[in-house]
């Protein structure tokens, strides 16, 4: 199945980005701030959705040129019948000169579809620092082992995702980062944001801690709600708001309501204003059993919150002076009184957007360097193939 128009033989330098869906989360927003912000003229995306289900940004895709493609999804018995699809993908769309897999272990099939179809530049990108052991681990251990044989170049979110993805020697010698930038001064501190958001939620005198994020294993929302019941033994007006959708949601409220704490939980679902959100929130909690660089960890610093990170949370992503780790070892007593202590710190919240502009991640300043890195790689390949 294949959305959107194609073909087309221009000069334009089309880049398909291998994803899950375009659905509003970590990887797919980072993508589209990148994409909000290059010049299309020279540069276009498209998206290889690998799940069968429209995503939030479809729409906005296509209104800005790009083009959604729908593969036979990344299951083994699919694996033959998704070679074939990229193959007749790549052949009728010669535009597309790079290939982009966000999939991590699992974008060997984008990588190695692309590889066999000729495709001088493929990317592989590591975002995670680790892989879940569910039933598909054995899977997504041999393609991770097969991962770089397919690639031209490796790329990360940070330094601890590269090494874990493609081991140390390589990341040192080839590896490349490109930063989960955001725009900065969507996320900055709004005061007048906060009391409207907060009058609107009823939360005008509660301590409000916040998380964002998709409902599954890695998040550790289960820890995050035992954390809470500890806080909200000393501060009955705590909330907590949880924002994200995903297949543990049912579960997570139905330990809240369990525990005792479902009138202090609040779940909003996916949220497309989510930078108001955090205005609204006194601190960010993030008991993440592995993550990459996490984008909400740095949307939550450009808004001047006091953050408090799992020690699995890697120490790049702590740019602001009020962002702290626990070790996930600690207590839940002691993950509640270091969450009290950060939220009720003195702190100018206005100061966390320039934090976040002078690390690096503002993306006006990194989408040039994204494209001027891509057409680097594609002259170079076409050098090279001359």
């Amino acid at each position: 199945m294949i959305c959107g128009k194609t073909g087309g033989t221009g000069k334009m330098l089309r880049v398909l980005h291998s994803v899950s869906n375009m659905a509003r989360a970590g990887i797919e927003t980072m993508l589209m701030n990148y994409y909000r912000e290059i010049d299309r003229d020279q540069i276009q995306f498209d998206f290889l959705a690998n799940k069968p289900v429209p995503g939030e940004y479809d729409e906005e895709i296509r209104g800005m040129g790009g083009r959604v493609f729908v593969s036979p999804g990344l299951n083994p018995l699919h694996y033959p019948r998704y070679r074939r699809f990229m193959a007749d993908l790549l052949r009728d769309n010669p535009d597309i000169r790079i290939v982009h897999a966000h999939n991590e272990a699992m974008g060997y099939y984008a990588l190695q579809s692309a590889k066999d179809a000729g495709i001088p530049v493929r990317i592989a990108h590591a975002h995670n620092t680790r892989i879940i052991r569910d039933y598909k681990y054995p899977l997504k251990m041999a393609c991770k082992q097969l991962l770089p044989g397919a690639a031209t170049d490796y790329w990360s979110c940070g330094r601890d995702a590269g090494i874990y993805y493609y081991k140390e020697k390589r990341w040192n010698d080839s590896g490349f980062i490109l930063r989960n930038a955001i725009d900065v001064p969507r996320f900055g501190f709004r005061p007048e944001v906060r009391e409207r958001k907060r009058k609107q939620l009823g939360l005008e005198d509660c301590y409000v801690i916040g998380h964002v994020g998709r409902f599954n294993v890695q998040k550790n929302h289960t820890r995050l709600l035992d954390i809470f019941a500890e806080i909200v033994k000393d501060v009955p007006e705590a909330r907590l708001v949880m924002i994200g959708t995903g297949e543990l949601e049912q579960d997570t409220k139905d330990k809240a309501r369990a525990i005792g704490i479902q009138n202090q939980t609040i779940f909003p679902g996916q949220m497309a204003d989510v930078s108001e959100w955090y205005q609204a929130m006194d601190c960010f909690v993030l008991p993440s059993l592995f993550e990459g660089l996490p984008v909400v960890g740095i949307e939550a610093q450009a808004a001047g919150l006091p953050c408090v990170f799992s020690d699995r949370v890697t120490d790049e992503a702590l740019f602001s002076p009020e962002a702290r780790r626990v070790s996930l070892r600690a207590g839940n007593a002691e993950w509640a009184r270091v969450t009290l202590a950060a939220g009720r710190s003195e702190t100018d919240r206005t100061q966390g957007a320039e934090t976040v502009r002078n690390a690096g991640y503002d993306i006006h300043t990194e989408a040039r360097k994204l494209q001027e890195k891509y057409l680097e790689m594609a002259a170079r390949a076409e050098q090279q193939q001359a």
